[in-house]
């Protein structure tokens, strides 16, 4: 308790639960260069962010602390992220042009008269500028209003203009501060062409975000100039609680611009408005026009009386402070025993500089010699192979954006993923069970940068490869193989029934044409690229089952129908087999099969009028569809049974301590054997 007393006392502890609800809220770059500054260790950073959030619950808003509290349980994540982004954007120093130092160089917190220690989060947070990191989210729009008329009350209204550059340091405090919207009213139009001078802006400026309210109802979007120079794509989501969200559908880049489209106020605002937007982009329009990025705003709040806030008013009850460089204008007043404060304010938050460029040039890859270029990768003529992890794939799989189906070609598993015609990553060839090789020339050709960075994160040195086997057998393959069972199975059953004088198609009874998979792979079939996804080692037990229950989906589209129609053909009585599923369909099936087979039958005595010996019996070799159906229908408190149920099968239980993976390979491969089981006995019947 003595040592938790400390910390909560140390200033250093509130300036870090002060910098991670910043972090919360989505500005985390503060908080990520800190701890990257004080070099501590994991153990460290997870006992000081535990301290600082058990501040941060006592300081500011529950919803500001579950924010910090969400954002503290990814840390480490977000913190090694955060580092390999640094170490590549050090490694491309060189290649980036040097540009102008920022011209805004004014301190507004240092020129605010209330000390920085003493400003309310928010508050400080629109007084700071914005931090060149491309990935952060940057408010541009906001109206947050919290217990109006209480004692906690405090309320934000603001939006952002892009000034031109080529102003005085400081912009005067705009007249829209007042208001929170760029435009409050309608024209006033009597005769025809009476608006042909309307023109919306910021005290002569444009917007980032186009708003418009009357007091009563309030409309807000992203502004026409914005998403057309920046070529984005709009799509709204929610239903009472609507969103748009702007997407750059070239790269693509998602959520680059979003926000709330309106709100009402009765007595209280029906909920709050916050529009942010990608730094990356929301520099590059600013570059783009030659402005800065400057907030216009309305800040209030009731604060306690404290003694350093009490300074600032000079012993009065009631004070107004307006600089001479008039950027602000401020008023603190007794009111209910604390002191309200309210700011009028504008400032440059952003300057027209770009973020650091992401590029693939100058960037070292495993046991390849000298930085690459696409230059340099253009030139090579031999292979020059890379190894990535096939964990390299998921981003792609896990969106429908992209195209990521397996192909084999010429007996080689090629994986390489592609977006709607824009670009394709190419001759991704899949190397035992994760690996996947490429050679560096076509990993450098056209496509987005960032793609070729992504691709560099997964990268696998020889010496690491040395430890993978390439001749263990991948995800893609084992479908491949589950497929080729299928279509045989689909073409036994379909003589099967042709024996019994009735006419059924292969592709009907599995679902799967032989022809369409030889002329066009997977493409009419996306549950097979489903199954086929990246399976890791470490897979989650979760993952596990839910790819049992896309297993089991694959291979049970036969009709049962059908499988009845052939046991009653086969001498099974009717009332015995009208209960009975698919897998003892199927299991009957092979038991008849079987028997007929060890007899030496021919295919014609299938047809019997005697019910057969045997007929309903266990049959091991079918085991594994039940295990997988099991699976399929297990949840977290029924998969020991089947782990039990995997061992007496021969699976080594124990290693599902590093994941479930090779339980995945056990169960694939087993659900195969036993369709191989009944192709083999059908084809043998038939072979005679």
């Amino acid at each position: 308790m003595s040592k938790m007393t400390r910390m909560n006392n140390d200033p250093g502890q509130v300036a870090l639960a002060t910098l991670l609800v910043r972090a919360g809220s989505g500005e985390d770059e503060p908080l990520l260069r800190a701890i990257r500054d004080e070099q501590w260790t994991p153990l460290q950073m997870s006992d000081r962010i535990a301290h600082a959030l058990t501040l941060a619950q006592q300081m500011f808003l529950a919803s500001e602390y579950l924010a910090a509290k969400t954002y503290a349980s990814s840390i480490h994540v977000r913190y090694e992220a955060f580092e390999k982004a640094q170490t590549i954007l050090r490694k491309v120093e060189p290649e980036v042009p040097t540009r102008e130092a920022p011209s805004m160089a004014f301190d507004y917190l240092a020129d605010f008269p209330i000390p920085a220690s003493q400003l309310p989060n928010r508050l400080r947070a629109l007084l700071e500028p914005v931090g060149s990191a491309p990935h952060q989210a940057v408010e541009v729009t906001s109206r947050y209003d919290f217990d109006l008329r209480g004692p906690k009350r405090e309320y934000v209204q603001m939006i952002m203009a892009a000034v031109p550059d080529d102003g005085p340091i400081v912009t005067p405090l705009l007249r829209e501060s007042a208001n929170g919207v760029v435009a409050s009213s309608t024209p006033a139009v009597d005769d025809k062409g009476g608006a042909r001078a309307f023109s919306p802006s910021i005290s002569g400026h444009d917007y980032i975000v186009a708003s418009w309210g009357n007091r009563s109802f309030y409309t807000y979007n992203l502004a026409e100039k914005v998403w057309m120079a920046l070529g984005l794509s709009p799509r709204c989501v929610g239903n009472d609680s609507q969103r748009m969200i702007y997407d750059d559908l070239s790269l693509p880049e998602f959520g680059v611009a979003e926000g709330e489209i309106s709100n009402e106020f009765y007595w209280t605002a029906s909920r709050n408005i916050s529009w942010k937007m990608s730094n990356e982009y929301l520099r590059k329009y600013l570059w783009m026009r030659g402005a800065h990025g400057v907030r216009v705003f309305f800040y209030e709040a009731l604060l306690p009386d404290e003694p350093q806030l009490r300074a600032t008013m000079n012993g009065e009850a009631h004070v107004r402070i307006h600089p001479n460089n008039g950027w602000y204008d401020l008023d603190i007043r007794e009111l209910e025993g604390g002191l309200l404060i309210q700011v009028w304010a504008t400032v440059k938050a952003i300057p027209p500089e770009l973020c650091p460029e992401q590029s693939a040039n100058g960037i070292n890859w495993p046991d390849i010699s000298d930085p690459m270029t696409h230059d340099r990768a253009n030139a090579l003529v031999g292979m020059t192979p890379v190894f990535l992890n096939d964990r390299f794939l998921e981003r792609y799989e896990q969106s429908s954006f992209y195209e990521t189906m397996p192909v084999n070609s010429h007996g080689r598993w090629l994986c390489s993923p592609s977006y709607r015609g824009q670009w394709s990553f190419t001759d991704c060839e899949r190397v035992g069970r994760n690996l996947i090789q490429v050679p560096i020339r076509e990993l450098y050709k056209a496509k987005p940068d960032r793609e070729i960075l992504h691709a560099h994160s997964f990268a696998v040195s020889v010496a690491e490869v040395a430890h993978f086997d390439p001749r263990e057998e991948h995800i893609a393959s084992k479908v491949g193989r589950l497929v080729d069972q299928l279509l045989d199975l689909g073409d036994n059953l379909s003589s099967l029934a042709d024996a019994l004088g009735i006419q059924k198609t292969a592709s009907g009874i599995v679902g799967f044409s032989r022809a369409e998979i030889n002329a066009n792979g997977w493409s009419a079939y996306p549950q097979l690229s489903r199954l086929a996804q990246v399976a890791p080692l470490d897979m989650s037990q979760q993952a596990f089952l839910s790819r049992c229950k896309s297993l089991h989906e694959v291979w049970q589209k036969i009709p049962d129908g059908f499988l009845k129609f052939l046991l009653e053909s086969a001498g099974c009585r009717r009332e015995d087999v009208k209960q009975l599923g698919s897998l003892k369909l199927l299991q009957a099936l092979l038991n008849i099969v079987t028997r007929l087979n060890a007899n030496e039958e021919l295919a014609d005595a299938f047809k019997n009028s005697v019910e057969p010996e045997g007929w309903g019996d266990k049959n091991a070799a079918m085991a594994p569809l039940f295990l997988n159906n099991d699976l399929r229908i297990a949840d977290a408190h029924e998969v020991e049974q089947c782990l039990r149920t995997l061992q007496k099968l021969g699976f080594d239980t124990a290693n599902v301590n590093q994941g479930y993976g090779r339980a995945l390979d056990f169960v694939m491969d087993g659900v195969i054997d036993a369709l191989a089981a009944l192709n083999k006995a059908i084809a043998a019947l038939f072979a005679r």
